[in-house]
């Protein structure tokens, strides 16, 4: 095989990009064989817009079903995430999902189980982490280089949405629909690479705003507070009200800091470790010396697109993802916690009670309103 023919199921906001830029041939190892939305507007969309010989179907799992396609990537709303590459693991199709892995844990653990008994290429869509900035400060960090983690700040405020883009879509911005907010929607590329950068916390307190700016059920503004084994000590600030908004990541180490902005890494770098100089220094008020450096990187940042090539590869030659589909679990842990410390006021551990969170999850969906959505599909280029 020299070519990987792939079908996109949901084809909305994120689908319909990714559609436009396999239709393009931007990404020649993966071929657009078909679409499938429930929509029939977008199928129309797709008849108009996309070539020819591109099969359009009403159902997910008919064009799993139909053998035209080898893969499949996943932009449905999040609660089906799960399910359809649970049935195309088990129908011998190569799955690649859109973020978030899906709402809850339980659902998760459940769909990595199933990827466990396929040979079949499971990946997810943390196209961030193609970012040359996370890339070098992701080998920063595992090099050693930097010493103990002792706090990370991030600041992730630039995510601002108009009330017009949750009237789009029936499903948004509710929790039968959606099953959260920003935390679930636009935060799982920061939630990932938290994790992926600093490790798994060990307890969490949240406090999760629900339509503090907008005319909806979930939330638009979260600050959150996390523990780790170690004693380093985190707070994560997001929201879609603000105006303008914030993207600064702060890590503190033993051997300096880093922060993470507009672009660009600026490394304050130690002569010594400060928990040797701590204990040694006579001097009451001095500080370590310091030298702030601007951290080269090699400037690739390719994006969805780097997700779709690394998923072709492993298929075709079995080269390495971005992201493992399994990993995807760990991102969704931090959201699902702090969702929980919010529900029941409190502190939570890591790992919590996934069933606790599934009951209290359940209990808002119970009472979700239904609503109709204007049909508007924004174009997505530039905002992730």
């Amino acid at each position: 095989m020299e070519q990987v023919r792939i079908g996109i199921i949901g084809i909305g906001g994120m689908g319909s990009n990714h559609a436009r830029m396999l239709a393009d041939g931007k990404i020649p190892e993966l071929k657009l064989a078909a679409v499938a939305d429930i929509r029939e507007q977008r199928l129309e969309w797709a008849k108009d817009n996309l070539p020819a010989d591109v099969e359009r179907f009403n159902d997910g799992r008919a064009l799993i079903d139909s053998g035209c396609v080898d893969a499949v990537l996943i932009a449905t709303p999040h609660y089906f995430h799960p399910d359809f590459v649970i049935y195309a693991l088990e129908h011998g199709v190569h799955a690649l999902s859109e973020k978030p892995a899906g709402v809850y844990t339980k659902q998760v653990r459940l769909m990595n189980e199933a990827a466990s008994k396929s040979d079949k290429v499971f990946a997810l869509m943390l196209n961030q982490r193609t970012n040359c900035v996370y890339r070098k400060l992701h080998e920063m960090i595992e090099s050693g280089e930097l010493g103990e983690l002792k706090r990370v700040n991030w600041i992730i405020t630039d995510w601002y949405r108009t009330q017009s883009y949750y009237d789009a879509a029936d499903w948004k911005a509710t929790w039968d629909g959606e099953g959260g907010g920003v935390l679930l929607n636009q935060c799982p590329h920061q939630l990932d690479l938290l994790q992926w950068l600093c490790g798994m916390p060990v307890k969490v307190r949240a406090f999760c705003s629900e339509a503090k700016w907008h005319d909806i059920e979930v939330e638009d503004d979260v600050t959150a507070y996390l523990e780790y084994a170690n004693g380093a000590t985190g707070v994560f600030v997001t929201t879609t009200g603000d105006a303008p908004g914030t993207n600064r990541l702060e890590l503190t180490f033993e051997m300096g800091k880093i922060v993470c902005e507009d672009g660009k890494l600026i490394f304050d770098k130690l002569a010594e470790n400060e928990r040797t100089f701590c204990r040694t220094e006579k001097e009451g008020f001095k500080k370590p010396d310091m030298t702030r450096i601007e951290i080269e990187t090699d400037g690739m940042n390719e994006q969805h697109a780097g997700v779709m090539k690394a998923f072709a590869d492993r298929i075709l030659h079995g080269g390495k993802l971005v992201a493992e589909g399994t990993e995807g679990i760990n991102g969704l842990t931090l959201s699902n916690a702090m969702y929980l410390s919010s529900w029941l006021d409190k502190t939570v551990e890591i790992p919590f009670d996934e069933e606790l969170f599934l009951s209290e999850l359940n209990k808002r969906r119970a009472t979700s309103k239904r609503k109709t959505g204007s049909g508007v599909v924004f174009d997505t280029t530039g905002t992730y």
